[in-house]
């Protein structure tokens, strides 16, 4: 434990935090470019909407078969390893002048920017266990304010620079990850002498032994789905006649999604003292909540500030508490449990993206508030009345 403690620090907890939302970053490069790349590359901006669910997807297959790899390798020198893949393939994307291999270098972002999900559950196995949830809380509020800011910083930069700009800076964001990560980072001895074949077979069995990892994954498909069907629409409703804005504008509106991510770190120690399964369900709830108010008030800019930052507070309050619950499950099989969630959690984000997109299409911004408040009313369905509460945990 005194170990924990000292490995552990205020500095690392930070320095974590910090890889998390840059390294997580690539991922929605994107998003606010759409209409940008479509333009230049001579196609219809519905096109375009393929580029986030592939992303998401590309992701979910990294967590499923690269991130369990953290229980049986040094996860410092993976996390250096994935850094480096997700450095060549930033910099093919700048280069890219095809629509089709555009859609398989989104798919290959994805696939390369687990790092954060090696991270979590190396900060999941550090901390002292009275401490967990304000640490993950930490970690994976870095992680959704890299989500955030990655809209404003490609956003600023694609308005200036042009698209490309964006994937080159990225380029050497990652690098500068790699030099901090092999300054800062700690080794860690892996707890687990299972085969590639076996850790990947062990996930089923993993499923259906832990209730706790169930439930977590159930409610993480909806949450985060419900997450990105906001933001991955967000662009469009700025660029219409609404609003007639742009991508500069969506980053703006990243970085008042922020206020909501840091307001949720206190999530963390509401974990620690009262139970995280509290955590999940007022989560779920605000960010269900967060919907009606968007329906309701998002053609109006006030309205749409208020509905952003009661959405992130709510997403990141979830996650944060969903995490709590997966990482004190022990240390043996971390990486695992944190791929189960977490791929059910982009699983999740990348049908929010696909749906989201068609939700726009077939009803505009009614379509996709309404199917925010389904995707939150299940996560709150599931919560509150599928699954049932443990008597070591607070309702």
């Amino acid at each position: 434990m005194k170990k924990n403690k000292v490995t552990m620090s205020k500095k690392l907890t930070f320095i974590m935090a910090l890889v998390c939302g840059i390294s997580i970053a690539s991922l929605y490069y994107v998003q606010p470019l759409e209409g940008m790349i479509a333009s230049e590359l001579g196609i219809q901006v519905g096109q375009m909407g393929l580029a986030p669910t592939l992303s998401q997807v590309g992701y979910a297959l990294g967590l499923l078969f690269i991130v369990p790899l953290g229980d049986i390798f040094e996860r410092k020198k993976l996390i250096i390893f994935m850094l480096s893949l997700v450095s060549i393939v930033l910099l093919l994307t700048g280069l890219v002048s095809q629509y089709p291999l555009l859609m398989i270098l989104m798919l290959a972002i994805g696939l390369t920017s687990i790092v954060p999900q090696l991270i979590i559950p190396f900060a999941g196995q550090l901390a002292n266990p009275s401490e967990r949830g304000s640490v993950l809380g930490i970690v994976t509020g870095g992680l959704l304010i890299g989500i955030l800011l990655s809209r404003t910083f490609s956003g600023f930069i694609g308005a200036y620079y042009g698209w490309r700009a964006v994937y080159f800076s990225g380029v050497g964001l990652a690098i500068f990850l790699i030099i901090l990560v092999s300054a800062v980072f700690p080794k860690n001895k892996p707890l687990s002498n299972l085969s590639y074949k076996e850790l990947m077979l062990s996930l089923p069995k993993l499923f259906m032994s832990q209730a706790v990892v169930r439930e977590s994954a159930y409610n993480g498909f909806f949450i985060f789905g419900a997450f990105n069907i906001f933001w991955s629409t967000l662009v469009f409703l700025m660029e219409s006649p609404t609003y007639q804005m742009g991508s500069k504008e969506v980053g703006y509106i990243g970085l008042v999604g922020v206020i909501g991510a840091l307001a949720s770190v206190f999530m963390g120690k509401v974990s620690d003292r009262k139970g995280a399964r509290v955590g999940v369900g007022l989560g779920t709830l605000i960010e269900t909540v967060s919907f009606v108010v968007l329906w309701l008030l998002g053609h109006h800019l006030l309205g749409l500030i208020v509905g952003v930052i009661l959405l992130d507070l709510g997403t990141q309050s979830a996650q944060v508490s969903n995490q709590s619950r997966i990482q004190s499950l022990g240390d043996e099989n971390r990486s695992r449990n944190n791929t189960i969630f977490m791929f059910s959690y982009f699983i999740g984000g990348a049908s929010g993206s696909l749906l989201g997109s068609l939700a726009w299409q077939m009803a505009g911004w009614s379509g996709v508030c309404a199917l925010g408040m389904i995707y939150g009313s299940l996560g709150l369905v599931g919560h509150y009345f599928i699954f049932k509460k443990r008597k070591e945990e607070s309702f």
